[in-house]
């Protein structure tokens, strides 16, 4: 038992799910073990390498995210045993990484925002409701604030970034009815354009912005 355990283990760390091949796995490190993974263990496999990847989470966090969707026909020790190598893979990604990320430039266009008004959030919640709910909890701490909207990108969305999908990010004005609640989404536009960004959006107050050639790379430094 103890060899098969340590097989397993070997071959979690060395291959664990890439986005692009979620359902299945890799093909040229196929093994007799590799077999026995179960549906929730490629979702855990990968939710981690998201985590990972996301820049936004520690070794402890992630640990503690596995909790929430564990299940019991999962493989948790060698589950958790993956966790390590994937951050050492990130590590040793970002010493070829530039000395400034699309990530870095998207938190320079949020920050410029903040300075217009508006409130940027990053990884709000995991829905469109959530991030919404998210901004309104903020706001709602800081009375007497100069805010007129925000923007925000939730989990979901997160997630397609980090595999290569491009981010979408939403916008509003504080009061929901307003016709100004184009004028956020023009100056999310003109911040996200000044830092190098190119778009794919309508002009539409009731579309959100999306940057399709983002290239996620983000670097942690502690949390939001």
């Amino acid at each position: 038992m103890k060899c098969a355990a340590l097989l397993m283990i070997t071959v979690l760390l060395g291959a664990l799910p890439s986005c692009d091949d979620k359902a299945t796995n890799r093909q040229d490190t196929k093994t007799a073990m590799e077999q026995e993974w179960n549906d929730t263990d490629k979702y855990i496999l990968n939710a981690i390498h998201s985590w990972v990847w996301s820049g936004f989470y520690d070794r402890d966090e992630v640990d503690s995210m596995i909790d929430d969707i564990l299940e019991e026909d999962a493989h948790e020790e060698q589950l958790r045993g993956a966790v390590g190598p994937e951050f050492a893979k990130k590590q040793e990604a970002e010493k070829t990484w530039p000395a400034q990320t699309d990530c870095d430039r998207l938190d320079a266009a949020f920050r410029a925002l903040e300075q217009r008004g508006v409130l940027g959030l990053q990884n709000a919640g995991y829905t469109m409701s959530d991030g919404h709910q998210d901004a309104f909890e903020i706001l709602s701490a800081r009375p007497g604030h100069k805010y007129i909207g925000y923007c925000f990108y939730h989990g979901q969305d997160l997630e397609r970034a980090v595999c290569g999908g491009g981010l979408m990010i939403a916008f509003d004005h504080l009061d929901k009815a307003s016709p100004e609640k184009i004028k956020i989404g023009m100056a999310l536009k003109e911040e996200l354009e000044r830092v190098g960004f190119v778009l794919e959006w309508s002009g539409s107050s009731e579309q959100r912005i999306h940057i399709p050639a983002i290239e996620w790379r983000r670097r942690y430094r502690g949390g939001r």
